[in-house]
């Protein structure tokens, strides 16, 4: 029977080539996804090959975050490549960096993870160069250390020339004897599962397929999403591998049906807007905000909500939803009928109006409500949103809704606790006056329910490694993976070695 603890069994002496794999973040945490894969030949000195899965920025306490954010545990000039899941910033954040710091080798992704990340990442930058701005002069010396941004615009745009482009189930080479393989995950768009097929002896250093070696078989899950949410196609299921490294965001916890976004949505609303109050929804610009402005859509359409002004105060959400226009092939059935076959832009309708500039942000400030003002980012950790709540959180007509997660230390984080009544934004205390309320039935993640769904279903799976999770989670789904299926379940801490 299997078990489940820190540590998987290995099956070195049953290969050639041992492959160890190495989270540098989201290891017992849900941000700064970064795993290292190396590939050994027995008795060799240094790996055969070496590349990432990710590479994301955390988040979370600011001090704490930036010291983590800062510094890579390995060699970037050792990295061989990077297999990018998908263009959230806990995924792809600190790509900028590495090529800062020397890494030149590729970065492949699907088409439309790529074209997101060319603005979310230059709007990270922008938010880095700003925020070290206004920190440093607002903030007490003893707050934060100024000593320059992470990276900047320009770090993010030149770092761009290392993405490649890849059709979901095309066969590339990541490195000689390494292949692999985006399938849907159903989070965002253009987000992807990655399957590796990894020779124990590769013919030559070509890349080519040999056939004198066994060809072992790794997924990962990146993030993956649910069934059934609006706008992108469902996850695809794992096909047959040896080692699943999994997310386990929600292992312990079952989500709201999708189908009741809606109504809740429309329920806060009409609340808020009753009040006369000004409805402010944290977001992150890609995917949730598209999601929701789509479910206002319908909700608008159908003449179910008041004809309140829907202000999406980020100009990284235009851009993205831009792009969402580009990249049909990562459309459902549904999203195609309602909207697209009647050439009807679905981020779009009279009420909705997208900002772009400072000066219209800090307007909406002395606007009365009603309204609703939609602002990333959607931890509340950076960019316009922090304003907004610096503004409205002490007024009781007002409401803070909440339709993602929050990690641990981070502002959104306390401000949905119940049990935390006054919150620190920037360097001042806000009493939360405005109700507050959590939606998790947007979340772009699997619940317990499709987790167990996912991982049972893997045919061949000896070992599993979850990761992006806090132990909360974490610990329960591992318990029932190692109760259901006869499997090694090893929940890594950051930079512990796992040989395989």
């Amino acid at each position: 029977m299997g078990g489940y603890g820190r540590q998987a069994r290995g099956c070195v002496p049953f290969y050639q080539m041992p492959i160890k794999i190495i989270p540098h973040g989201a290891a017992q945490e849900v941000t700064g996804t970064c795993h290292e894969i190396q590939v050994w030949k027995s008795g060799a000195s240094k790996p055969r090959c070496r590349f990432l899965l990710d590479c994301g920025l955390f988040q979370g306490q600011r001090t704490e975050a930036a010291i983590k954010n800062a510094s890579f545990n390995f060699q970037t000039a050792d990295i061989d490549a990077v297999v990018l899941s998908h263009a959230h910033m806990d995924h792809v954040g600190r790509i900028p960096l590495l090529y800062k710091r020397g890494y030149r080798g590729p970065v492949f992704c699907t088409y439309a993870t790529k074209d997101l990340s060319e603005v979310m990442l230059k709007d990270s930058g922008y938010i880095q160069e700003k925020d070290e701005e206004f920190f440093c002069k607002h903030l007490s010396k003893s707050m934060l250390k100024c000593d320059g941004p992470l990276y900047t615009q320009k770090d993010a745009e030149v770092c761009m020339r290392l993405f490649q482009g890849v059709n979901y189930l095309d066969w590339f080479t990541v490195c000689p004897g390494v292949r692999a393989q985006f399938l849907d995950a159903g989070h965002i768009i253009g987000a992807a599962m990655v399957v590796l097929e990894i020779e124990d002896e590769p013919a030559s250093s070509t890349g080519l397929r040999g056939s004198g070696g066994r060809t072992r078989r790794v997924g990962f899950s990146g993030d993956l999403g649910r069934p059934l949410l609006p706008i992108i196609r469902d996850p695809s299921s794992m096909p047959p591998v040896e080692t699943l490294i999994c997310e386990s965001t929600y292992g312990n916890r079952k989500h709201e049906d999708v189908a009741i976004a809606k109504i809740h949505l429309k329920e806060v609303i009409e609340r808020t807007a009753k009040r006369g109050g000004k409805l402010i929804i944290p977001a992150f610009s890609l995917e949730r905000t598209q999601e929701i402005v789509y479910d206002l859509h319908l909700l608008w359409d159908a003449r179910e909500i008041p004809a309140v002004p829907i202000i999406i105060d980020s100009p990284l959400a235009s851009r993205v939803t831009d792009i969402f226009m580009k990249h049909p092939e990562c459309y459902d059935r549904t999203m195609f009928e309602d909207f697209l076959s009647r050439a009807h832009n679905p981020f779009q309708f009279s009420l909705v109006r997208y900002t772009e500039s400072v000066e219209e942000s800090k307007a909406l400030n002395g606007t009365p409500g009603p309204m609703v003002i939609m602002a990333a980012s959607g931890m509340c950790e950076a960019g316009r949103v922090r304003h907004h709540l610096k503004n409205e959180i002490e007024n009781e007509r007002n409401t803070i809704l909440a339709v993602g997660y929050m990690a641990e230390n981070t502002l959104g984080r306390r401000i949905v606790d119940k049990t935390v009544y006054e919150v620190r934004i920037f360097d001042e205390m806000y009493r939360k006056k405005a109700e507050i309320v959590s939606l998790d039935a947007y979340s772009g993640h699997a619940d317990m329910i499709d987790l167990d769904s996912y991982v049972t279903r893997v045919e061949g799976l000896r070992t599993l490694i979850l990761v992006h999770g806090e132990p909360h989670q974490m610990e329960p789904f591992a318990k029932r993976m190692s109760e259901k299926m006869r499997v090694e379940v090893t929940m890594p801490m950051r930079e512990e070695e796992i040989v395989l």
